[in-house]
């Protein structure tokens, strides 16, 4: 048995003072507040885990690489194309130790990594058929975070196209083939496994079906929705639905998808949506980096759709400037403020059950044992309300990070990887000399 006493803690009835928590093993057991102060001393203010729900890991290597680039979402395209080209599982796996230990050091304590980058180049397997998706797991096990492997299917360069030469490198062929090999894929405490529908560009209309029966019931499916107004386009060309008609269309729509970015949806897109109980995921600091645009947040959230947020590209790896950006691109689409509740940021910060671990994200007695402390004494938290903590705090404000009850991050520094800003520089420039 593990006790922490907390400065304050946002219980699911809101900030309390002199929080217990105890925890054995990976399990909350009992929280109590205005406890009398023993066991480890958490300052500040103490959160569920965050969840990081969509990451492409190797995007990392993109940062302050692209941002000068004129164009659009698929000329940025291209140079992620030559990333993705360099890649082995050596050294992916270097590169995704240190942007999943930057995670917890900013506050993730779970992340969906939406992997299609799967084969050799010219797309032959690998000797072991998922050493990348291998290479994935020991970098989170090496750094602590808990990892859902949305494996993905990718099969086609474009509705109707064959895939091109580094495309080839995420495909398996048909969804049967996919399924067979993620099939291999054992999970483990810290592990688990979901899929995922690259796009309705990706993946032909014959195969939705065909990835939505290979995943397991019980676990998350995932598909990149309506990101770009071309998308839309070449879907009601080649098929007379919009990408959400096409999965609602084809039996894809359910409680366990969600629609990654969610960005361009028609009134019927959101009503299908909402009925289906479906969840939303929200990538701000990515949709902007890209000229995305602004999602429906608001209106999906009371259509009844769940939301849920992520990194994606990982321009940025701020969980607080994921979270309060989903209330301020509302307000500059709206123009009202006052779009969420602070409770209702913190839900959709806090959703690990949107990549599978349905038992993570609040601190309550059964709940696993995910825990963030943020300092209230810097320049961006001093004085603030603790419930305004995400709007004023920073990656920089997380002081403590505790994982299935394994403290990762101790006073700001983790305590698995020595100096993780060294790997990361070391690793892309390799990369981008290779």
């Amino acid at each position: 048995m593990t006790t922490y006493w907390c400065e304050r803690a946002w219980l699911p009835d809101g900030v309390a003072d002199a929080v217990r928590i105890e925890l054995d093993g990976g399990k909350i057991t009992s929280v109590t507040a205005n406890a009398p102060r023993e066991g480890t001393v958490l300052s500040g203010l103490t959160l569920p885990g965050f969840v990081n729900g969509h990451s492409h890991a190797f995007h990392r290597a993109l940062r302050g690489r692209t941002h000068h680039d004129r164009g659009t979402f698929w000329t940025w395209r291209e140079r992620m194309y030559s990333l993705a080209s360099r890649l082995d599982p050596d050294s992916y796996y270097r590169l995704a130790r240190g942007v999943y230990a930057e995670m917890v050091l900013a506050g993730y304590t779970s992340v969906g990594e939406f992997h299609y980058l799967h084969h050799a180049p010219g797309g032959k397997p690998y000797a072991e058929p998922n050493a990348m998706g291998e290479a994935l797991r020991q970098a989170a096990r090496d750094t602590g975070i808990r990892l859902t492997l949305l494996d993905t299917c990718y099969l086609a360069g474009g509705i109707g196209v064959e895939p091109d030469e580094v495309q080839r490198r995420f495909s398996d062929g048909s969804a049967t083939k996919w399924a067979q090999r993620v099939g291999e894929l054992r999970e483990e405490e810290t592990f688990r496994v979901g899929g995922a529908i690259h796009s309705v560009r990706a993946v032909p209309e014959d195969q939705l079906s065909e990835v939505d029966n290979g995943t397991p019931a019980d676990r998350p499916l995932h598909i990149h929705l309506s990101e770009q107004r071309a998308e839309n386009e070449q879907c009601m060309a080649a098929y007379h639905w919009t990408p959400t008609g096409l999965l609602w269309d084809n039996g894809v729509l359910g409680e366990r998808l969600t629609a990654v970015h969610a960005t361009h949806l028609t009134p019927g897109d959101i009503k299908w949506l909402g009925e289906a109980r479906s969840r939303a995921c929200f990538c701000p600091t990515t949709e902007r980096d890209l000229g995305d645009g602004i999602g429906p947040a608001r209106t999906l959230l009371d259509a009844g759709v769940r939301l849920s947020l992520g990194s994606d590209s990982n321009a940025v790896v701020d969980a607080f400037e994921e979270t309060r950006a989903l209330e301020l691109n509302e307000r500059l689409a709206s123009e009202k403020r006052g779009r969420f509740t602070a409770e209702e940021l913190l839900a959709a910060a806090t959703d690990h059950g949107a990549i599978g671990w349905d038992e993570v994200g609040e601190l309550a007695p059964g709940a696993g044992a995910d825990l963030v402390t943020v300092g209230l004494g810097s320049v961006r938290t001093a004085g603030i309300e603790p419930s305004g903590v995400v709007f004023a705090a920073s990656d920089a404000d997380v002081r403590d990070v505790i994982v299935a009850g394994r403290e990762i991050v101790r006073d700001g520094a983790h305590q698995l990887i020595d100096r993780p800003e060294t790997v990361l520089a070391k690793e892309i420039e390799a990369l981008w000399q290779s």
